[in-house]
């Protein structure tokens, strides 16, 4: 594949961090532009942790070959088995909305190709990573390897139970919608902890809400925006 140097051992690749570097800066600014924008709506900006998350973090890589020319566009794209990648404005956004510090320790729920996943761990938290398909899965796990990303664990299993053995989260995150918001996933909160989710029917109008804990474990609930994304599915 083209993002990666030849290596003296095809089982630990090198990614080529410099392949499409202009492509990623611009996508950068973009993002950054937009984000101003949204400030009336009361979103978050573009801050310097995330912005430099996404310059290290070469998104073509997480893309199918037959996309990966598109791959800097702000666009969805396809995914195995009818799943999708966020437009990084909106993977920007979400990550953004988590105000997460090193050491957090994140609860992701669909990783898909593990785009999300990557821009997290570069933040330096520690990700526990669900994706109910397998293939999707391990082929994330070889992604994130081969660009020397520590701190993830990912494994196979729907969100709605969440990683109870893993919990208390400061932040949990999901890139499928649920009809309501699952009560496993706030009890695995710790108190001070919030918990960001698409909410809403697979084929009806969902809404990104934010679910906040506070000190004294008393929960709000707060609709941002619009948005659509594939249900969060059993096993």
């Amino acid at each position: 594949m083209s993002w990666f140097k030849r290596t003296a051992s095809p089982l630990t690749p090198t990614v080529d961090l410099e392949a499409r570097r202009a492509e990623r800066e611009a996508l950068v600014s973009a993002i950054a532009r937009r984000m101003a924008l949204d400030r009336s709506l009361d979103l978050p900006a573009l801050s310097d942790r995330v912005a430099d998350a996404l310059r290290a973090i070469p998104r073509e890589l997480f893309t199918p070959p037959g996309v990966a020319a598109r791959a800097y566009r702000d666009e969805v794209l396809p995914l195995a088995a009818g799943q999708t990648l966020s437009q990084p404005s909106l993977v920007t956004l979400m990550t953004e909305l988590l105000r997460l510090q090193p050491g957090d320790r994140v609860l992701e729920i669909g990783v898909g190709s593990g785009y999300q996943t990557a821009l997290l761990a570069h933040l330096g938290v520690t990700v526990f990573g669900l994706e109910v398909i397998a293939d999707l899965a391990q082929a994330a796990e070889r992604r994130l390897a081969a660009l020397g990303l520590k701190g993830v664990t990912v494994r196979v299993g729907d969100g709605h139970a969440g990683w109870p053995e893993a919990a208390p989260f400061d932040a949990i995150l999901a890139a499928c919608a649920a009809p309501t918001v699952p009560p496993a996933l706030v009890a695995q909160l710790r108190p001070g902890g919030c918990l960001l989710l698409p909410v809403g029917p697979a084929q009806g109008p969902q809404q990104l809400c934010l679910v906040e804990k506070g000190l004294d474990s008393a929960v709000r609930e707060r609709p941002l925006l619009a948005v659509a994304f594939v249900p969060m599915v059993d096993r």
